[in-house]
């Protein structure tokens, strides 16, 4: 166990090997599904739960895991781990109060453990943009860092992380209630893909292609307009039920752009809820 833990939550997506790999701690969201609670990842699988979403009528609701849920690994992790230092990474506040109830559980549990330190980060992000942050937060702090410099490696890497995504439609989006300032786009869907990212903690437009082919080369662009031609870049292919669609966009990627790293990694079922099966994208930052 490294001196420093790391804690986030299942929507940060990462991919399994990597959450046991970096000895990345996290808390499960809840899906609330008619009168059946699922927890994220644990409950709710990706593959049995994207094939059930395809088909349903009505969208289950999701809800942060709450101040007790993060108290209990904060907790687990300063007396049965002996941890006196934890750094947690959220994602957006605009969009979830997970953020706002690791606070919650930090201030409870420092009454108990008063020498315990804990920084909670407020990503603004979301999915494998957030993501990335734990990652480099865990892979710093297994090489030793201390908690000021992980904590302000995260907010470096905050405003230069960006998520671009593409979907069949925006209907769960909308039917969830996070299409925020996208929500314009909402018109005539059916023969366009919408690109979307997200911007000060809430999801915005980026355009729209008349093809997911024509979407996958308008990321590339985007992403070229700011690191240049092959330029150095992390990128994580993000989907949900849809890696055939995003090992298209890493082929583009790769003949346009310097990978230092790639990483496939699908949705969380609490995600997929509010961007529907078939969402392809890549989250990115410049290296």
């Amino acid at each position: 166990m490294p001196e420093i833990a790391v804690v986030t939550d299942s929507c940060a997506s990462i991919p399994e090997s990597m959450l046991e790999e970096l000895k990345i701690n996290w808390v499960a969201y809840y899906i609330h599904r008619g009168e059946e609670v699922l927890r994220d990842l644990v409950t709710a699988k990706r593959d049995s739960f994207y094939q059930w979403l395809a088909t349903a009528k009505v969208l289950p609701k999701t809800a942060n895991p709450g101040p007790g849920d993060y108290l209990q690994i904060y907790q687990s992790l300063a007396e049965e781990e002996g941890v006196q230092k934890i750094v947690s990474i959220h994602m957006t506040s605009k969009g979830s109060g997970a953020y706002a109830a690791a606070c919650a559980a930090k201030e409870m549990i420092q009454e108990r453990i008063p020498s315990l330190m804990i920084e909670v980060i407020d990503t603004l992000n979301v999915s494998m943009c957030h993501g990335w942050m734990v990652i480099e937060a865990a892979r710093a702090a297994l090489a030793g860092a201390t908690l000021p410099e992980i904590v302000d490696l995260v907010k470096k890497i905050m405003p230069v992380t960006q998520m671009i995504q593409t979907a069949d439609t925006l209907k769960f989006l909308y039917m969830g209630g996070r299409i925020g300032k996208a929500q314009h786009m909402m018109g005539s869907l059916l023969s366009i893909k919408p690109l979307i990212g997200m911007k000060d903690g809430i999801i915005v437009p980026l355009g729209q292609a008349r093809s997911r082919k024509n979407a996958y080369e308008k990321m590339i662009q985007m992403v070229e307009g700011v690191v240049g031609y092959k330029g150095r870049v992390k990128i994580a292919y993000v989907h949900a039920a849809a890696r055939e669609e995003v090992e298209k966009i890493r082929t583009l990627a790769e003949e346009r752009l310097t990978c230092v790293e790639s990483i496939f990694a699908e949705l969380s079922p609490a995600l997929g809820v509010h961007t529907g099966p078939g969402t392809a994208g890549l989250c990115y930052f410049p290296v």
